[in-house]
Formats: structure tokens, sequence, C-alpha cells
């Protein structure tokens, strides 16, 4: 007679989940400060009392981190990781004009391995708390035989909020307002594939004190957000630069517009080692330049931005046509 079997025989052990996600539930609470769950963490479901607003639009959104989860794990950056994942998922609903509320994440991983997913948590939490959202659930998935041993599958899920009449319209934007851009802190979480490909072909391109610094997390753009609404600044648009690079995401909000942008040269050293391999067309298509953030604003309101905004580097204006033409400086 066979031996019966238990989950555990199949590679999945329910009870060293269950005990992770109480410690989790540590990690989470220090993501629960400006705002609230409406109810007690930990049920099927978890809630949000937009009573404080007059005319609430919902928004939301899903990003992960994608290739770049490798080389963050072999270089052993998981809380990385969970900063790019909040990053990546915030920046875009701070686009709309929109405020992030709670976030939820998946992680698949092959077999349960406490110390890399506390990390991957205590870096999204810390990635939370930068911008006042609450960690309000997730799915932790022990795939034996689906995920490979060496791998993580990563995804997050961000709920905001905005009123009605505060929403970003970008159909404002009009010929002669200025576009300002905010630094990035490296490639942030785009482009790995490609970054990946010539760092294979120039073995020993970085060190890995270069290669830590070349996968600095993603940036997330609160602070600017609130500190442009709080000098009275209303912009006509906001781009969050991820994939298909500075270009591209620049000219999805401008329609029928174009732009005229001169970007400086791209301090960074790491980067610059790695882009040296590259046509510059292909680094314009692929990378922010630089900058992470993009906003566009009237031109009464430049100085406004400016003021409000230190590190706001003034990068040209909108045009006449439909073509965003872009000149990275030496």
């Amino acid at each position: 007679m066979s031996k019966s079997l238990t989950y555990k025989d199949a590679g999945v052990d329910t009870e060293k989940a269950a005990e992770l996600v109480d410690d989790i539930g540590e990690l989470r609470k220090r993501t629960e400060g400006k705002r609230k769950l409406f109810g007690a963490f930990g049920l099927f479901a978890a809630g949000y009392d937009l009573s404080g607003y007059q005319h609430p639009i919902v928004l939301t959104c899903c990003d992960g981190v994608g290739t770049k989860i490798k080389p963050l794990l072999q270089y052993d950056q998981p809380e990385y990781a969970g900063i790019d994942l909040v990053a990546m998922n915030v920046n875009d609903v701070l686009t709309a004009g929109g405020m992030p509320l709670m976030f939820l994440d998946y992680i698949g991983i092959n077999k349960l391995d406490e110390t890399l997913i506390k990390r991957l948590i205590a870096g999204i939490s810390d990635g939370l708390e930068q911008c006042d959202c609450i960690l309000a659930g997730g799915e932790t998935a022990e795939m034996p035989g689906l995920v490979h041993e060496d791998a993580i599958e990563l995804s997050g899920f961000v709920v905001g909020a905005a009123e009605k009449d505060a929403l970003i319209d970008p159909t404002t934007i009009q010929v002669g307002d200025k576009v300002f851009g905010i630094p990035s802190d490296g490639f942030h979480a785009n482009g790995w594939s490609l970054v990946r490909r010539v760092l294979d072909e120039n073995p020993g391109l970085l060190n890995d004190e270069e290669m830590v610094e070349l996968l600095a997390p993603t940036r997330i753009y609160y602070k600017e957000v609130v500190a442009l609404e709080a000098a009275g600044v209303r912009p006509h648009g906001m781009v969050h630069v991820t994939g298909g690079g500075f270009r591209e995401n620049i000219g999805r909000v401008l329609k029928n517009l174009g732009a005229d942008l001169k970007v400086p040269h791209w301090d960074n050293g790491p980067v610059q080692k790695v882009i040296a391999h590259l046509e510059e067309e292909t680094v314009i298509h692929t990378f922010n330049l630089g900058f992470g953030w993009v906003i566009i604003v009237a031109e009464e309101d430049a100085d406004k931005t400016a003021a409000a905004l230190p590190e706001a580097v003034l990068l040209g204006e909108i045009t006449e046509g439909d073509a965003v033409e872009v000149e990275i400086l030496s």
C-alpha cells in the first residue's frame, strides 16, 4: 500500500507560510501612518474609507520589476527590489494626480525562503513609508516545479484616489508650456534586458561596487508631487519615464504637440560605462536619460515650479507639430 501524501511532500509548507504571514504583519504596520485600513488587516479583502473625498475617482495599476530581478538577487539586493516594485506602481498613479492609498504584492517562489521574503517585504514597506501608502495585503505562492529555484516572480498592485476636479488633464498642454525633469537614481527598473546583454558581452565592465550602484532602486516621486500642490502649481502633465524610454513616454501625453528638449549629460559613472556600448538613439528609446519624472507646466508657473523643486531641471518647452526632439548635451 502506498504512503499517504501530504502537501509538504509535494513541496508546499502551509504551516511555514502561516508563520511567515505573522512576521510580515509586523513589517507592514510601519505603512499605516498617515492612512489606515478600513477594518482589520488579514481578512480576505482590504478596505479603505473614501468618505473624506467629495467626488472620488479611484485609480489603479499593476507593474513589476522585470528582468532587473535577476541581478538584484545575484548581488543580494532584495530590499531594492521591494522599493522598485512600489515605485513602478505608485509613480504611475501619481501621474494622474492621484494619491496612493493601498498596495498589494504578489511573490511567486520555488520554495519558501523566510529571510529572502522578509527582506523583500522590508523593501516594500520602506517604499510605502516614503509615500504614505498602506501595505494592505498580498500573496506569497510556493510553486515548486513551476518557478525556477533561482528566480522569483514579483508583481505589485496599487489603488489610489483623487478628487475628480483635481485629476491631471494632459489635454490642457499647450505650445509654450515648460518641461522640467526630476533626476533619476539610475536605470530604475527599465531596460534591464539590454543592460544585462551589454554586461554579458563585456565581462568585467563593472566591479561589484559599481553593480550595486547601477542597481539603485526606482525613485518615488511622491514628495515632488506634494510639493507642487503646496506651491499652488497644477501641472498640465506629468510623466513617469519607464519602458519605451525618454522620448516615447513624453510623447504619450502630448497627442498632437511636440517638444524641444535639451538633456544634460547623465552624470552616473556605471551608467555611462554601459551606454558607451550603445547607439544614442537606442539609449533615448530605452532609458530615462537621468530623469525619471517629467513635469509639464504653464509658462507662468515655471518660476514657482523651480522654487518648489530645487532638483528640477528645465529641459525645454512644448512646440507645434508632433515631434519630440531630444538633444543630449555633452
